[in-house]
């Protein structure tokens, strides 16, 4: 994956394709390696641990070394599955409601929740857009909301959240258009309902998929310290808030991980709430350094503050009301619906649903009033990727 995206990301592979102007069929150069690193990494390496297999090179004694690499260790989900299954609700029966069980996942959910806002601003940041506004937020966490809802009731046994690795993917590919995750869904139900073509991706070695979590997951902590630009990294202040955060971040997680009994409050609930709280590191970084810097004394420039308004504007000077303007429609156009948000500024009501594009916008009959907001905008900042995340977040 390193010689693809960074050795060869600049070469042109010629490809045939077709015009339709000259009706003809030519050869155009495409940075093809760019594009597809993760694909070719994965296909190359799992075809390379395949002949490792069938050669005998690997162990076939699951205690030795090396035995994971091995492509056949789960034939038997190829063999087993069904070529066609379409899922139903409640397939496994109705489902069962427990206190204890319902605690522990609703802590989940707030630890994802927090997770989900740090890879909605990387996703943003990745593809060279500044953070996605309040609305957008709300519209992703509400979209895992109603995926976590409708996992339960086809009894997934998981909940629905983002995920850090697709975040890293668009970093990587530079690649982070709606259509083509629009295209990646259709390719996603498609291999849910052909069984034998999902159960041939559990074949991929675990080996295979650990490297490629390996630069994916480095994007996104480089990300996460690209964010530091603003702060000032002279101040002792800072760096103890950056350092004891990130290894707190780290160390508890696996700390419970590997001492799950050493939680005992006497409630079951609270044990697996803090477990799960406590399990998550971007959770417990995120909120240590909240607190940290909240209650530590800094100025607004030692804090980044100062620096991070200069980069988002805000929309308050009354002097740039086109400016204003053509950055309201700009926000429509990138963080908006793919589709149907003419009718969705006409309706006026919709202006107080907290997952509309148009949440928090003043009517604008109101412009020439006095103290009144032109676009009613200040909660909004220029984007572009915050719809690709509620995209990847559905599947």
């Amino acid at each position: 994956m390193v010689l693809f995206s960074q050795y060869l990301g600049w070469l042109n592979v010629p490809c045939f394709g077709y015009n339709r102007k000259s009706r003809t069929c030519e050869s155009k150069g495409y940075q093809v390696f760019k594009m597809f690193p993760v694909v070719l990494s994965i296909s190359v390496s799992w075809l390379v641990c395949f002949l490792l297999t069938i050669t005998d090179v690997f162990p076939s004694d699951p205690a030795e070394w090396g035995y994971g690499a091995r492509t056949d260790t789960r034939m038997d989900a190829i063999y087993d599955a069904p070529w066609f299954r379409v899922p139903y609700p409640c397939q496994w029966g109705w489902p069962s409601v427990d206190i204890a069980c319902v605690c522990g996942l609703l802590s989940g959910i707030v630890a994802t929740m927090v997770e989900s806002i740090g890879d909605y601003t990387a996703c943003a940041s990745l593809a060279g857009a500044p953070p996605p506004p309040q609305h957008a937020i709300n519209r992703g966490i509400f979209v895992e909301g109603v995926g976590s809802f409708l996992d339960g009731l086809f009894g997934t046994g998981n909940g629905t959240t983002s995920t850090s690795v697709n975040v890293g993917v668009i970093g990587l590919t530079k690649v982070g258009s709606r259509s083509v995750v629009m295209v990646s869904a259709l390719f996603m139900i498609a291999f849910g309902v052909l069984n034998k073509v999902g159960a041939l991706f559990i074949t991929v070695p675990d080996p295979v998929i650990g490297g490629t979590f390996i630069i994916l997951f480095g994007m996104i902590v480089a990300v996460g310290l690209s964010n530091l630009q603003y702060v000032d990294l002279n101040s002792g202040r800072n760096l103890f808030i950056i350092g004891f955060s990130l290894f707190m971040g780290l160390c508890v997680p696996q700390w419970i991980k590997r001492f799950p009994t050493s939680i005992h409050t006497g409630s079951t609930v609270s044990d697996n709430v803090i477990y799960v709280l406590l399990s998550t590191g971007m959770f417990v970084g995120g909120v240590i350094g909240f607190i940290l810097d909240n209650t530590i004394p800094g100025t607004d420039e030692e804090r980044g503050m100062k620096k991070w308004r200069q980069e988002v504007p805000q929309n308050t000077d009354k002097s740039h009301d086109q400016q204003k303007s053509d950055n309201a429609k700009r926000m429509q156009l990138i963080y908006g619906f793919p589709c149907g948000m003419e009718l969705v500024n006409k309706v006026k009501c919709l202006r107080y649903i907290p997952v509309c594009p148009t949440f928090g916008m003043k009517d604008p009959d109101m412009e020439d009033k006095p103290g009144s907001d032109v676009e009613g905008v200040t909660n909004v900042t220029y984007g572009t990727v915050s719809e690709i995340t509620c995209s990847v977040t559905s599947l």
